[in-house]
């Protein structure tokens, strides 16, 4: 079987916008269901202080047992934290901005990489400008899918290491601005945390964060989320939802339809979106189980990295767009 040597290609722009518009001409009553969730706070502030108990209880413990509570345990509510950020990104807690931000590196702490502020920048460019390889961090580089293809072992390599590769992404992204004060304190309060850490509860309780970590995003079924957002694992279709069982300890991470049609609705009321209008989320296809995924995009030599949808041209997004909040680009399809 042949390799791919390029990604796909798409003219047409991103289905996101057009779907709101016609969801909302039919169901109007689903624009009530942008708004916040100032609660979401007390979720990170006890999946934080879950992994801060988990590191103290591992920190003369066996080895093995450190990397088997990550695996296990760890891996799921750092994965959950990964949502929370990605609620914060999108201003879903308060309406003051700061506070989400601060939210978010507040999420951040138990991840030991300095990663909040960052992420927002790079994910709302995701969302303003999808399948723009020069400003949608989520694709892989030329440089990566060359370099993995659709070699399992390679695959298996990448998702273990995937924190490391998308940190690579941001490099080709010039128009986003990559250090400010926020990002500044974002390093400080993470850095700090760390070394309070390794003082306070020693090396083990902070491997046990690190593994925590990469297992939330790597080769673990919670890894397989990546392939199921935008991997076209099932035809030329450019998004996909997740409809199983893990959506109820992930914060409906999952329903990613309806988020990118709806990024400023917060991740409880995301499963309405499909149940207001089911006409238009039941015909797209969609994943039931994260593990079955991840055995085939890692054993199935048909899907490489390179298989991802691209467009050459910005096409109607307008370049003003980038600079507004969120809830103003969904405020703006619902007007228009």
């Amino acid at each position: 079987m042949s390799k791919r040597n390029d990604f796909y290609y798409s003219e047409e722009r991103e289905p996101h916008r057009d779907r709101t518009k016609s969801i909302l001409k039919e169901h109007p009553q689903v624009r009530h269901l942008i708004g916040k969730n100032p609660y979401t706070f007390f979720a990170i502030a006890g999946l934080v202080s879950f992994m801060v108990v988990m590191a103290y209880l591992v920190k003369d413990s066996s080895w093995w047992i450190v990397f088997a509570a990550a695996y296990f345990l760890g891996a799921f509510a750092n994965h959950s934290l990964f949502v929370m950020i990605h609620e914060c990104a999108h201003n879903l807690l308060f309406k003051k901005p700061a506070l989400n931000i601060l939210s978010g590196i507040f999420a951040n702490l138990p991840q030991t990489f300095p990663s909040s502020v960052s992420f927002k920048r790079y994910h709302i460019k995701h969302h303003s400008f999808q399948g723009i390889h020069e400003l949608d961090a989520d694709l892989p580089d030329w440089w990566e899918a060359r370099l993995i293809n659709n070699s399992f072992l390679g695959k298996m390599i990448w998702l273990l290491l995937y924190p490391v590769f998308q940190v690579g992404r941001t490099f080709r992204t010039k128009e986003i601005k990559q250090f400010d004060i926020w990002v500044g304190v974002n390093w400080l309060v993470q850095f700090s945390f760390d070394a309070a850490i390794i003082i306070f509860l020693g090396p083990k309780a902070f491997v046990f964060l690190v593994a925590s970590f990469f297992f939330s995003v790597g080769l673990h079924p919670l890894g397989a989320r990546w392939v199921q957002e935008h991997y076209l694992t099932k035809g030329l279709q450019e998004t996909y939802s997740y409809y199983g069982v893990l959506n109820s300890i992930a914060f409906n991470v999952g329903y990613h339809n309806e988020h990118h049609d709806f990024p400023s609705v917060p991740w409880n009321k995301l499963p309405r979106i499909r149940k207001t209008a089911p006409a238009f989320y039941n015909t797209l296809r969609y994943h039931t189980s994260w593990t079955l995924l991840l055995l085939r995009f890692i054993f199935d030599k048909e899907i490489s990295l390179f298989h991802r949808l691209l467009r050459k041209e910005r096409g109607n997004v307008l370049l003003s767009d980038e600079s507004k909040p969120d809830a103003e680009l969904v405020e703006e399809k619902m007007v228009s």
